[in-house]
């Protein structure tokens, strides 16, 4: 069974309040992980994928911000085959 998160066209401010949420929960779950690990090798890779997510959000914000119109959004959950 799939599951549609997202399907349809948001404006560019739409667009970034929903990238920009899914991006911070998915931040707030690894730093939940690093709270309750004791592995340093764990805790430097979920630390290593934060400042990625929140680079990639950086990036994203601009080019978002730069478009004129709206933009369109798909995301679905697949199960795992």
């Amino acid at each position: 069974m799939n599951i549609q998160l997202i399907n349809g066209e948001f404006s560019s401010n739409d667009t970034l309040e929903l990238i920009t949420q899914l991006i911070n929960t998915k931040i707030k779950y690894h730093e939940n992980k690093i709270a309750t690990i004791n592995n340093e090798e764990d805790i430097k890779l979920r630390g290593s994928r934060i400042k990625h997510l929140q680079n990639e959000l950086s990036d994203l914000k601009s080019k978002i911000l730069n478009n004129n119109g709206n933009l369109k959004l798909e995301a679905t959950i697949l199960p795992e085959k």
